[in-house]
């Protein structure tokens, strides 16, 4: 296309937005699925006028929380495995920081994530406009620059033309497998409804491909090198394998090689639960088979992860002095930690040369049988800890168990913060890649319904499922109403344990007293007695109270045939978890303290710091 075209800024970035396309399963179709927006002063009149012009190509979708959006934005991707992406718009102010905190969600844990705030005048001339935040020493600051420390990619625009490289290089950063995570252009409101003669060819269709990285020959020569000593080889599966859509060909390396494999909480789903090498979940919130072989392991070959201290038990899981680490990542940030052997190469690319270069070699037997018989062990415990009982209050893996017989392993679970996660890493048992969504990179509650709306509109077929405690539930729940107003079905199972459970076990393994989680144990004049069904009734949802596991697989069988939302809430015991699996987790125990119970977990801790591996 030749010529120019004579656009608001704010228009140029719509038309650019909608011409850029990516390939799913052989097919071309929009990388961005659409486009949140909240609108204030900030972005009605620029970014509103030129979403609704091409609202037929590029969708937009009202929200009722500016934070709930962006994490609904962060799941769609998540859940396409970063093919395909949404981009949010707010006004200035309040509007754009309540996304600072998704923005440093989509920053840990990898994710494309455009952000379109709404900054001040570039011209300056109705100083200081409303929201706008003045700094004293600085006349170019505004709250915008809060996305500055998570944001891969930050630009204010000031003038029309400066769209043009800012969304060009946006692109390569959500696109990139290296760099990606989330990018913030703080579109200045009155730059927003400036006029610039754009090139026509500046809005020509441009398809993105995923970028296959494939490895330096030295550093797959040394991987291999490293793998055919091992005696007790450990796979590590990490978000990056599901991204690069290299499932089928980890299971193929697997089989090939017999290593057994152990997931992450991005990681898992990689193989199905099913799969007689898949071990589970591993490190904190680890099964007993996994975190037996990672304390024996020699060689640890972790592909596609950033390897945090819930994977690695804070560094001390891992016993065997002798044992090294590959970095499979395409990022050699997370390659090359504690010292491991980098492989920058794409997940996918990168077993295959691996593999290549193997040839026949394969672990011992001995190794394998011994997974396989602590697998057999482990999941005998897992079956104990879900089976459901006649206790008053369950637990909640029993909760999870039953979602699990009602809903089938198909049903994708969405979860986040809290307890939960660590009780679905160990439990959950994923069929296909996918069906398990938990944001546990920034362990970030108020994630789960809009998660899940994010998925549901990712994947409009599957069967999404929320798992979400009372805690996570008051933090953020808006998107609930999005959900039934959309159309887009979730069941929603809302365990309650009256307060923050999670870490008040965590208070009391460290020590402390029981002290402002539970509501028992807070400051109150009255004791909270709130009533989840109602308010989820409230914004629309089919909304009911159960009072047994049975009661609660008839609900989700219900659930399951209804075509909204459906909330069902259930109370638990905030003092029981699976006992089976885990391991220790590197939280520091106060040196002194007037408590004997802190001093003598602080004796504790110091033996258990020294287990850890440095460097």
């Amino acid at each position: 296309m030749t010529g120019t075209i004579r656009l608001t800024m704010a228009q140029a970035v719509a038309r650019y937005l909608a011409a850029q396309m990516t390939i799913v399963d052989g097919e071309k179709m929009p990388i961005f699925g659409g486009v949140w927006a909240i609108f204030g002063h900030g972005n009605v009149a620029g970014m509103g006028e030129a979403l609704y012009a091409i609202r037929d190509k590029l969708p937009t979708y009202r929200a009722h929380n500016e934070q709930g959006m962006a994490h609904a934005a962060i799941a769609y991707t998540k859940a396409s495995f970063r093919r395909r992406m949404m981009a949010c718009t707010t006004s200035i102010g309040p509007g754009a920081t309540n996304m600072v905190t998704a923005a440093a969600l989509a920053h840990v844990n990898r994710l494309p994530l455009l952000l379109l705030p709404g900054d001040v005048f570039a011209n300056r001339r109705p100083d200081p406009v409303l929201q706008q935040v003045e700094d004293f020493a600085d006349g170019t600051v505004s709250a915008n620059d809060c996305f500055r420390p998570v944001s891969r990619y930050f630009d204010r625009i000031t003038r029309p033309e400066q769209i043009m490289p800012a969304l060009r290089r946006a692109m390569q950063v959500l696109t990139d497998p290296a760099d990606c995570g989330p990018v913030t252009l703080a579109l200045c409101q009155d730059t927003q409804a400036e006029a610039y003669d754009y090139p026509a060819a500046f809005f020509d269709e441009k398809v993105w491909a995923p970028r296959r990285v494939r490895p330096d020959e030295d550093e797959l020569s040394r991987a291999i090198d490293t793998l055919m000593t091992a005696d007790k080889p450990v796979i590590i599966a990490g978000g990056g394998v599901l991204y690069s859509e290299a499932t089928e060909t980890l299971k193929r390396f697997a089989e090939a090689h017999e290593i057994p494999i152990v997931e992450t909480q991005a990681g898992k789903s990689a193989l199905p639960h099913s799969h007689r090498l898949n071990m589970g979940s591993v490190g904190v919130t680890g099964t007993s088979a996994s975190n037996g072989l990672a304390e024996e392991a020699d060689v640890i070959l972790a592909v596609g992860t950033r390897l945090q201290d819930f994977t690695t038990g804070s560094w001390a899981l891992f016993k065997n002095p002798a044992v090294e680490f590959i970095g499979l990542n395409t990022q050699i940030f997370d390659a090359g930690k504690h010292n491991a052997l980098p492989l920058v190469a794409d997940a996918k690319a990168g077993l295959d040369a691996l593999s290549a270069g193997l040839k026949n070699w394969k672990a011992r037997g001995e190794w394998v049988m011994e997974a396989e018989e602590l697998k057999i062990g482990w999941l005998k415990d897992a079956d104990s800890a879900t089976a459901p009982t006649n206790v008053q209050y369950p637990s909640d893996a029993q909760v999870i168990g039953a979602v699990q017989r009602e809903l089938g392993e198909h049903a994708v679970v969405v979860c986040a913060a809290g307890g939960l996660p660590g009780e679905l890493h160990k439990l959950w048992q994923p069929a296909a890649p996918g069906n398990y969504h938990l944001e546990y990179g920034f362990s970030c509650m108020g994630y789960e319904i809009a998660g899940g709306l994010g998925v549901k509109l990712a994947r409009p077929d599957d069967e999404v499922v929320v798992m979400v405690g009372d805690g996570s539930y008051m933090m953020l729940n808006s998107e609930l109403a999005t959900s039934v107003m959309m159309g887009a079905k979730l069941t929603i199972v809302l365990l309650d344990n009256r307060g923050y459970g999670c870490i008040n076990r965590l208070q009391m393994g460290t020590g402390g007293a029981n002290f402002n989680n539970l509501f028992r144990d807070t400051y109150h004049e009255e004791m909270p007695q709130i009533d989840f069904a109602a308010h989820a009734a409230s914004m629309g949802a089919h909304a009911e109270k159960v009072a047994s596991i049975a009661e609660l697989e008839a609900a989700l069988g219900n659930a399951k045939k209804r075509d909204r939302t459906s909330v069902i809430v259930i109370d638990t015991d905030p003092l029981i978890t699976t006992e089976a699996g885990g391991h220790w987790w590197d939280v520091a125990v106060p040196e002194v303290s007037e408590r004997a119970e802190v001093r003598e977990k602080r004796a504790e801790y110091e033996k258990l710091i020294k287990g850890q591996r440095i460097g």
